[in-house]
């Protein structure tokens, strides 16, 4: 298949002219600029970008939407209210769901997605026949949905540090790191050209610092990308300062959990010693700007966390809004809030952020355009409203203007999943409606 591109993003603040895509089995074998149209090349129309990753995903949490963000409260009465969501599942379920969540995450300009799947088992936390019963849901869904999957199968042993499972988190929980690594071992069989697998240790307050070790040490010789909820709320580091005197940051790097492929999400109350650590092992931070704000857990330190060396990615989280133009920027605008400086981060960093290295946090070569990567991409309509006027040669239009509605057509794989504004194979908003209807209908 070649592909000749109108504009196409190789990096640097301005589109390409006459990019000319040369895909074989997925994957980019040429990438060439300032050609004309060859003959036999599909012509593609837009502002062509690199895949865009979803790195951090919780797909239930959708059903949440328009039924958590008018009231008052925190982040942990909002938990409260996603246990009610997470009680309802079960692997049928939460394949119609995830597979419409992840549709919808396709038609606004994601390519691969990151899910932090914790939700193991049936009601009190009895094991289903198939101990992957949820997580064989998951991986259906992604391939019925076309999106690039990395599970990352979650470790959640214990309520907090000195808390035990409540009813619905029993759920969560392999009863032992053992038990977890044997459930997830039986996994690899599912892996595939778009999906792979990673790991997850839920939280801090979730596993014991032996628990903690074992968990690390089996991720690097598995050579799995591994991700963790870290420093979300003031009280998850207070809890843990008092229980073992050192930041989540500073446990995790004991524990041997902070390295070059370990990613940490949210990083909202990160210390300078934090940041620190993070950026001398080259880790990755991954913000979640919508959800964050929609859950008042504040803002991360974004520019800190480059200028020590570590690197940054995105995700939708509990999916309060699903629209990656909007979680691009959000890490411009929240910085430029707090500290009054505009142009903390320049467009094309922006965008590498969601693309490249969110294609890296969740580990998979790709989130560019170039020879080797997988051949996933995203075109952009340039004479949309919002974006009528702008200049169309640079990359700034698009991260500061465009939105999910924006989006013509994505591509993944060499598989054209969504054209003309339209998913190929899923009508998403009545899937959405069904799934979710049919979830709170649940008893």
């Amino acid at each position: 298949m070649k592909l000749w591109c109108e504009r196409a993003w190789l990096g640097g603040e301005s589109f390409a002219d006459g990019v000319l895509l040369d895909v074989v089995d997925g994957t980019f074998v040429s990438v060439t600029a300032d050609l004309a149209p060859p003959p036999e090349a599909e012509r593609v129309t837009g502002l062509v970008l690199p895949g865009i990753a979803n790195a951090h995903s919780h797909a239930f949490h959708r059903a949440l939407r328009g039924r958590t963000h008018g009231g008052t409260g925190s982040f942990w009465t909002w938990r409260d209210q996603m246990y009610l969501a997470a009680a309802r599942l079960d692997p049928d379920s939460y394949c119609e769901l995830a597979t419409a969540v992840f549709a919808e995450m396709v038609l606004c300009g994601y390519t691969a997605v990151g899910e932090f799947h914790y939700l193991h088992r049936g009601p009190g936390g009895v094991a289903y026949a198939d101990p992957n019963a949820m997580s064989t849901a998951i991986i259906e869904a992604a391939k019925l949905s076309g999106i690039r999957l990395t599970l990352l199968d979650t470790c959640y042993l214990r309520g907090g540090f000195d808390a035990s499972l409540n009813d619905v988190q029993q759920r969560f929980s392999d009863r032992s790191v053992s038990l977890w690594q044997s459930r997830n071992e039986s996994l690899l069989s599912l892996a595939s050209t778009t999906v792979r697998l990673g790991a997850a240790v839920h939280s801090v307050r979730a596993l014991s610092f032996e628990e903690l070790r074992e968990v690390a040490s089996w991720s690097v010789q598995k050579q799995y990308p591994l991700h963790a909820h870290v420093s979300e709320q003031p009280a998850e580091n207070e809890a843990c300062l008092a229980h073992t005197g050192r930041t989540p940051t500073a446990l995790l790097d004991d524990a041997g959990v902070v390295t070059s492929t370990f990613t940490a999400v949210h990083g909202t109350h990160l210390t300078n010693a934090d940041v620190s650590l993070l950026g001398s092992a080259q880790s990755t931070v991954c913000f979640c700007g919508t959800t964050e704000r929609d859950l008042a857990d504040g803002i991360g330190p974004s520019r800190a966390l480059r200028v020590a060396g570590a690197s940054l990615s995105l995700g939708s989280d509990s999916h309060a809004v699903i629209d990656p133009f909007e979680e691009i920027r959000a890490i411009e605008s929240h910085q430029r809030l707090e500290s009054n400086i505009r142009g903390v981060h320049p467009p094309s960093e922006l965008l590498n952020v969601a693309s490249y290295d969110g294609y890296r946090s969740i580990g998979w070569n790709g989130g560019i355009l170039a020879a080797g990567a997988v051949a996933d991409l995203v075109v952009v309509d340039p004479s949309s409203v919002r974006l009528a006027g702008t200049d169309r040669q640079k990359v700034a239009s698009v991260v500061f203007a465009a939105s999910a509605p924006d989006v013509r057509h994505v591509m993944v794989g060499g598989r054209w999943m969504v054209r003309n504004g339209v998913h190929v194979s899923i009508d998403v908003s009545r899937a959405l409606t069904a799934s979710i209807d049919a979830l709170w209908r649940s008893s």
